[in-house]
């Protein structure tokens, strides 16, 4: 499952992570990628580290990828704010990379890599919020599939990619990867905003060795976010 968390802050404004715990525990999901993730950041999210939090809640194993690392002189933590990733089953590597810019005039973005190990099969997950610029998007796009060429993994990527189903940008990802609302969706898949949505921003991809055999729009408790989770069952050869 993809879910942009908003730092836990809902579309009631107010910001509670309890719910995005709940919510993901109700999905059921085995590993989950999260968009928009504090960790020790800032009063918004009362210096939490939401992915250590998160993680101990449910009761899974974590990874974290800061697209923002701030120092602070008043507390002992380096605040951060990025991407994350949940799993039942053991995560055997974590790898982070930060899509650099020339130009300060957008906002950072990260890749978190995950090598996780399912029964007998080794999976890479990538879980990324690609930028809204569409230079920087091509650009950070490239990126993951030159990561995706120089290995033979089984690869499923998930996150908020700040883009349209059909789109140029889309059309980009979509020559390597399979669009699993494409194979098994039923409807629109809107996912933005999360009380009256009409926007299909958050993906799932996967490559050509994973089957997809059922998608839906998770839309159980939809206060907790500004985005609804995309949830997909997959079967890996």
């Amino acid at each position: 499952m993809t879910y942009n968390i908003h730092h836990g802050k809902g579309s009631d404004k107010h910001t509670d992570l309890y719910r995005i715990a709940d919510v993901i525990k109700k999905s059921k999901a085995d590993i989950v990628g999260l968009n928009e993730v504090d960790r020790n950041f800032s009063l918004r999210s009362n210096y939490e580290d939401q992915i250590y939090w998160l993680a101990k809640q449910l009761n899974m194993y974590q990874g974290f990828s800061p697209a923002i690392s701030l120092s602070s002189p008043n507390r002992s933590h380096v605040r951060e704010y990025g991407n994350a990733i949940l799993s039942r089953y053991p995560i055997k590597r974590n790898n982070s990379y930060t899509f650099h810019l020339k130009s300060g005039l957008a906002e950072p973005r990260s890749l978190h890599e995950a090598f996780i190990q399912i029964n007998e099969r080794q999976v890479r997950f990538y879980v990324s919020h690609l930028s809204l610029n569409t230079f920087l998007h091509r650009k950070q796009t490239n990126f993951i599939l030159q990561k995706f060429n120089k290995s033979s993994y089984p690869t499923i990527i998930m996150g908020d990619w700040n883009m349209k189903p059909g789109s140029k940008k889309w059309c980009h990802i979509t020559k390597s990867f399979q669009d699993v609302w494409e194979i098994a969706g039923s409807g629109t898949g809107f996912t933005y905003p999360s009380q009256k949505p009409r926007l299909r921003l958050d993906y799932l991809f996967v490559s050509q060795e994973v089957q997809v055999v059922n998608v839906e729009v998770f839309n159980l408790l939809s206060i907790s976010s500004d985005h609804l989770p995309l949830k997909a069952t997959l079967f890996i050869y």
